[in-house]
């Protein structure tokens, strides 16, 4: 509890084992960070009732690290003294060591030895042998170079800073290791490193992210908070997709099956309690309601997310960005970029951190100068743009009047409207701007900017204070844009789901991929870490393949019409036929004989769903073969 708002109840959450991955995820506020606090023992249990059993039981006393943005006792040390620090148990257990090998020369008593063999095993976990070692990747990994080792703690920046915290963490080797977003301010590269790393840390680890790709990729149990209770699933982020959306669907069947039976029973009751005759049965009836084991209505999904859907106001040409050797920078060159970009395509833009991704977005749209080259916009493009000062934004004014001033025409149920879309409703419309968080900020930034219907969209970082339910309401929304759209992400899942292209930003210069990220890491595997045969490097916009949005092409555009029909024929035909075998089994469902059978009911209504499901596919079949013949009319 916070005061009197209760964020978790009735939570039971296990680490099994001592090597155990497990992700925590829900919404944003739900109780994750709260239930990390908590096992860290940052936070205390309240208990509301004194008979209540609650507790936090450890076995064998385990040390538990917690990652979050922490300060420094002296700000003067260099980088490399604060990092070392955690190696004082390591040089400790050494000289421990090396005395009780000088000991065993002369005293071969069995606890000596013990105690040798003991503390070698705990020196060779916490890696006495390859510390340095580590040392050394672990910081080159995040981002720190020979320089930085000898800067004082002061010259770094907040996100740097806790980094550092990170690093050490790492190092220090707990025997839990709990991790609040750790992929945060963290480029694509570092996070792969990072999961390869606490996939084979030899200790538990408890992940709090939105990064989907990186739970897939590490954990095996997710927990997931939901209205303040919390459900366990075993498997990786998209098994525990699947088990839920499976076991919610279960429940609701036979939620609604045992429904449908109590309304039955309860008829049969209704219409005979008064015949003298049929008491005796009507009291059976009663008596099997009452011995039923009711099973609960699922808890609807949270899924509450912004749920504007936008048009641009006019279209552009075909052309929509053309770009020629840009060199991009402040007071030297970071990356030179050619691109010949199309209406529709979506680019998602990658790289590491402080490599020119944001300086590129920022020149394209006026905010710095180019260095050298040129970059040209084609007809009646309107630009939409979205960078990460907008969630840092701050204003003593209060959502609705901000939002307001920016639209003055409109009127107070349209500006209402508007800012419901992205879930300020009620009493959320006179909150300051400067007491939002920073995923409330996000959202009122791009309903400024969607408002304002542009067709084509450059954004840097959107998903950043977004959960998982927001981040796929954004895919969806991007995916669904007639527009055109390039963006700066180090989420791979939302690039992978929105990209159609990829520029990856490398100290070797700039390179397009004619793909979308899937293949742009199939194609990284195949070809090392670097897939530069796969890619094209600052390739001129003229030599760039056809676009996407060009149509296929047939060697026999007739015969391939004629394919198509008949398909389109034998997809008509199964769809009747399913018809017709559905309106039979609903049929039955009527049949008097079967009333009273409810196993037989349930049977046929099982058989009436598969069918339902079977024509919703061959529905789905059907419209998207007819799109495609569409093409030769």
């Amino acid at each position: 509890m916070y005061g009197a708002d209760t964020i978790l109840r009735d939570i039971s959450f296990e680490i099994r084992n001592n090597k155990q991955k497990i992700a925590v995820v829900g919404r944003n506020g739900c109780g994750k960070t709260t239930l990390l606090k908590l096992i860290s023992g940052e936070v205390d249990l309240v208990k509301r009732d004194s008979d209540e059993d609650i507790f936090i039981a450890k076995t064998g006393n385990p040390v538990i690290g917690y990652l979050k943005q922490m300060t420094f006792a002296d700000d003067t040390v260099s980088l490399e003294e604060e990092v070392k620090k955690v190696f004082a148990p390591i040089r400790e257990m050494k000289s421990r060591l090396e005395s009780l090998v000088a000991q065993m020369e002369t005293d071969h008593s069995e606890e000596t030895v013990s105690k040798y063999t003991a503390l070698e095993d705990r020196f060779e976990y916490l890696g006495g042998y390859y510390y340095e070692k580590e040392y050394e990747v672990v910081l080159k990994k995040f981002g720190f170079s020979e320089e930085d080792k000898k800067k004082p703690l002061s010259d770094f920046s907040g996100g740097q800073r806790t980094k550092i915290a990170f690093v050490k963490l790492l190092l220090e080797k707990p025997d839990i290791l709990l991790l609040d977003e750790p992929t945060n301010h963290l480029d694509i590269e570092t996070v792969e490193w990072l999961e390869g790393y606490l996939k084979d840390y030899p200790r538990a680890v408890v992940v709090v992210s939105h990064d989907r790709m990186f739970l897939d990729r590490i954990v095996e149990t997710v927990y997931e908070i939901e209205y303040g209770k919390i459900t366990r699933y075993p498997g990786n982020y998209t098994k525990f997709v699947e088990l839920k959306k499976a076991a919610w669907e279960k429940q609701k069947k036979d939620y609604e099956a045992q429904q449908k039976e109590i309304e039955r029973l309860n008829t049969i009751v209704e219409k005979y309690k008064n015949t003298p005759t049929k008491v005796s049965m009507t009291r059976s009836k009663l008596k099997v309601i009452e011995h039923m084991d009711i099973i609960e209505a699922p808890d609807r999904y949270d899924t509450k997310s912004f749920h504007a859907s936008f048009k641009p106001l006019r279209e552009t040409g075909k052309d929509v960005l053309y770009i020629d050797k840009l060199s991009v920078g402040y007071d030297s060159v970071l990356e030179t970029v050619s691109l010949d970009m199309k209406r529709g395509e979506k680019i998602g833009i990658i790289g590491g951190n402080g490599i020119g991704k944001s300086t590129f977005l920022k020149t394209l749209v006026g905010k710095l100068e180019p260095l050298s080259g040129y970059y040209k916009y084609g007809v009646n493009v309107d630009v939409g743009y979205f960078d990460q000062q907008m969630a840092q934004y701050s204003s003593d004014k209060q959502v609705i009047d901000d939002y307001w001033d920016e639209f003055p025409t409109l009127t107070e149920t349209e500006v209402r409207n508007d800012l419901g879309a992205f879930l300020f409703s009620g009493e959320d419309v006179f909150k300051k701007v400067s007491m939002l968080s920073g995923g409330e900020r996000v959202r009122l930034a791009l309903s400024k900017i969607f408002k304002t219907g542009p067709n084509f969209l450059i954004l840097d970082e959107p998903t950043n204070h977004m959960d998982i339910v927001g981040k796929e309401t954004l895919e969806s929304m991007l995916k669904d844009f007639a527009g055109s759209v390039i963006f700066v992400s180090h989420d791979r899942y939302f690039i992978s789901k929105v990209a159609t292209r990829v520029l990856d930003f490398t100290k070797d210069g700039v390179k397009v991929y004619q793909f979308g990220y899937d293949e742009y890491e199939e194609a990284k595997e195949k070809a090392g870490t670097d897939p530069v045969s796969f890619a094209v490097k600052d390739k001129k916009p003229e030599e760039k393949k056809p676009s996407e949005d060009t149509k296929p092409s047939y060697n026999n555009p007739g015969k391939e019409k004629s394919k198509l029909s008949k398909k389109l024929e034998k997809i008509e035909e199964k769809i009747n036929l399913l018809e017709s075998e559905i309106q039979l089994k609903k049929d039955e469902l009527l049949n008097p004989a079967i009333a009273a059978d409810y196993g037989e009911l349930t049977k046929i209504q099982e058989m009436i769903d598969a069918k339902e499901e079977e024509l919703l596919t061959a529905m789905e079949e059907w419209s998207e073969t007819d799109k495609q013949l569409s093409q030769f009319d």
